[in-house]
């Protein structure tokens, strides 16, 4: 994270003590009880051809899983859902339900007008069922190994199905903790009591799957390596480069990326510990932006602003999470183009001035008007890219590419034989943590068929 030190702590602040942080990054959407699952499971119309299985990423058979909760079974319920998702209980939590299985859901169309809580209902199973050992059994050891770079979504994924499927596999992690964007980039109150932790021990619980830390691709560690000394190769690579705004300034104490400040958040034991800003600004339109400015809100920011170059309708952060931030009194600030870092005589960041903008017939164009913003913080969430050094030796330079992300087939192979990726390095998708799991499940299956031709022909 870049220079922040010159900040208040939040406790030094004074604006909120250790029991108003408490509660202010608790659950987001606190969870069904018993008795509200059972309620709102009868509301479901079990139908055949279910629309919220066709929206959904991972092809949980939703009405199964809904149904088994009105019977009292809760085992069965989060078994159908982790035979297809077997992070079922984290996406449970971030996944965009709202736009997803839930917007497809019949019960939209009727005077009621509201949806089953299916991403509720999700995490009640997943929540409570209760196993002897874990729900899925590795078949016979297949005699192959496969090296997985990347302990995320993806990666967890690609792993446990692959164990499942009779194959060692060894995850090779670039941080010290495995989960990927579930314990390092989601908001706090999205992913609260290190949910992330216990979800990979439980998925681990399979066997035949080893985590190697503090291997990051592109140092001591090469894809040429790996295809040479495993027998296939999954590339889960997470975007861990934040895009840069391009303006003189940007490495000036008080302007961070959104994500390095998340992680950090994410990791403290502490609250009060951190840096605060009493003016924010947030410049971006996705979902890291609005995690980043609800999150400074809760932490005691006396004015949060949202900055984005195009129009609400433009911006990729859903309605719902939109809502959220208003509701923590983000204020969202549209048509509005990053122009100058404003610096104080040390350097330091004191505010940014802004072009306005305005639709020109489909091309985004100033109006000529300018306009300042006081801030003692800035934090951009424009996107990530691929660090490129990464995928900088002689094989992995070979790897088609679209743009900077790996192009996969519909299998997920890439153009190198043995060598398969998904998530957010390959081009297809939303860059959702559901859609990461299904990549990383088809692309096991994909390497377990070629596995087995393989020997076949052999």
């Amino acid at each position: 994270m870049n220079d922040l030190t010159h900040l208040p702590r939040v406790g030094e602040a004074g604006a909120l003590d250790a029991r108003d942080l408490a509660d202010n990054f608790g659950d987001l959407h606190p969870p069904l009880n018993a008795r509200q699952a059972m309620l709102e499971s009868q509301r479901c119309l079990y139908c055949y051809d279910a629309p919220c299985i066709e929206a959904c990423p991972s092809d949980i058979d939703i009405p199964r899983f809904i149904r088994q909760i009105s019977e009292r079974n809760i085992n069965g319920a989060a078994h159908t859902i982790l035979e297809q998702n077997i992070l079922g209980g984290s996406c449970a939590r971030v996944c965009p339900t709202e736009i997803l299985c839930e917007q497809s859901c019949v019960r939209n169309h009727e005077s009621e007008c509201q949806p089953v809580l299916i991403g509720l209902l999700q995490r009640h199973a997943t929540d409570h069922a209760r196993f002897d050992g874990h729900p899925f059994q590795r078949a016979a050891d297949s005699g192959r190994h496969v090296a997985v770079v990347g302990a995320g979504p993806a990666g967890l994924a690609c792993a446990h199905r692959l164990a499942m499927l009779g194959h060692r596999v060894t995850v090779f992690e670039a941080e010290a903790k495995p989960g990927g964007l579930n314990e390092y980039g989601i908001a706090r109150y999205k992913m609260t009591d290190d949910f992330a932790r216990k979800e990979v021990e439980f998925l681990l619980e399979i066997g035949g799957i080893e985590i190697r830390y503090g291997q990051r691709l592109g140092d001591a560690l090469s894809l040429g390596q790996l295809h040479a000394d495993y027998d296939s190769v999954f590339l889960g690579l997470g975007l861990g480069a934040s895009r840069q705004l391009g303006l003189t300034g940007e490495d000036a104490p008080g302007l961070a990326p959104a994500v390095d400040y998340i992680k950090t958040l994410r990791q403290a034991e502490d609250l009060t510990r951190l840096p605060l800003a009493r003016r924010c600004v947030v410049i971006g339109a996705g979902n890291t932006a609005i995690d980043m400015a609800t999150q400074m809100a809760r932490l005691g920011a006396e004015e949060v602003t949202l900055v984005y170059r195009r129009g609400i309708g433009a911006m990729s952060a859903t309605e719902h999470e939109q809502e959220i931030a208003k509701a923590n009194g983000v204020r969202l600030l549209t048509w509005a183009r990053p122009e100058e870092v404003l610096l104080d005589a040390a350097g330091r960041v004191t505010g940014m001035r802004f072009a306005r903008t305005h639709d020109d017939g489909g091309r985004l164009a100033d109006t000529g008007e300018r306009f300042e913003l006081a801030a003692d913080a800035i934090f951009k969430a424009i996107g990530q890219g691929f660090d490129g050094d990464s995928l900088s030796d002689a094989t992995a330079s070979e790897l088609a590419r679209d743009g900077e992300r790996i192009r996969v087939d519909e299998a997920f192979r890439t153009s190198l034989p043995r060598v398969y990726a998904g998530g957010d390095c390959v081009a297809p998708g939303q860059d959702l943590t559901v859609q990461a799991v299904q990549h990383g499940k088809l692309a096991a299956h994909a390497i377990h068929q070629d596995l087995l031709a393989k020997q076949e022909a052999a």
